[in-house]
């Protein structure tokens, strides 16, 4: 059995996690809290997200979970504040909600831009607008933004989603240095072709697997535990110096 690391800097710490009942965020939502880790995380997958946190909280960890659509700035502020009476206030951020929802450039409307841009890179902005001023106060703090290999390597038919998640690099860079004299860092963790739930039941066949795995330098599917483990690094204390980067977990993809 392979052991993983535990950073001693993440035991008690108030995490906030967007898109943590599935996926990648909720391998985030499972990392965080067995390092000890105080996790507050939202998604619109009510049921789900209750599941989980019940589970985490059976086992002794701390995990909240408020229902809420992160499109929707004032609720998911709010929920941002109720997370920081219940854990105190947060000193690490993780941008994960998204939806890759595949469309077709031809039949993007003015509505359906911002729609996409809303799920994909708005909130994460104000979601480090609502938490800074505490990270502030702290005088460190880590925002973790997602970004995607999709734009690096052409993939069709997400030309939105590619475009807010190449922002997000720019994001990052912008708050790195605002934030940075603060003591607040902040990067960019780029998945590659993370084999989550979602994605083989909408769009991986079997066949797209062994494709993708002969794309990549380590022929092993990704899993969404290897894109939280790098979190946890950006998040603790041992990335003290590490800021305005972009880290690619993508088992080294052969044209990026």
């Amino acid at each position: 059995m392979t052991a993983f690391a535990l950073y001693p800097s993440l035991k008690d710490r108030a995490v906030v996690i967007s898109g943590g009942a599935s996926g990648i965020g909720e391998a985030m939502v499972r990392a965080f809290a067995e390092q000890g880790a105080r996790v507050g995380f939202v998604d619109i997958a009510e049921a789900a997200g209750i599941a989980l946190a019940q589970e985490l909280t059976q086992k002794g960890q701390t995990a909240h979970f408020i229902r809420c659509d992160v499109t929707d700035i004032s609720a998911y502020q709010a929920a941002i504040a109720e997370f920081a009476r219940l854990h105190g206030d947060a000193l690490t951020l993780v941008n994960n909600a998204a939806h890759d929802d595949r469309h077709d450039w031809r039949e993007v409307t003015s509505e359906s831009w911002d729609q996409r841009m809303g799920v994909n890179l708005k909130h994460a902005f104000f979601a480090a607008q609502a938490v800074a001023p505490g990270m502030v106060k702290a005088g460190k703090g880590a925002i973790i933004n997602f970004g995607s290999v999709s734009w690096m390597i052409l993939v069709p038919r997400i030309p939105v989603y590619e475009t807010a998640k190449a922002a997000a690099h720019g994001l990052t860079r912008a708050l790195a240095r605002d934030l940075g004299a603060s003591g607040i860092r902040v990067n960019t963790l780029v998945p590659g072709a993370v084999m989550t739930q979602r994605q083989r039941d909408l769009w991986v066949t079997d066949a797209d697997l062994e494709g993708i795995k002969q794309s990549q330098a380590i022929p092993e599917a990704l899993a969404p535990e290897d894109c939280a483990r790098m979190a946890l690094f950006l998040a603790a204390d041992d990335s003290a110096m590490i800021t305005g980067q972009q880290f690619l977990v993508d088992a080294g993809w052969a044209n990026v």
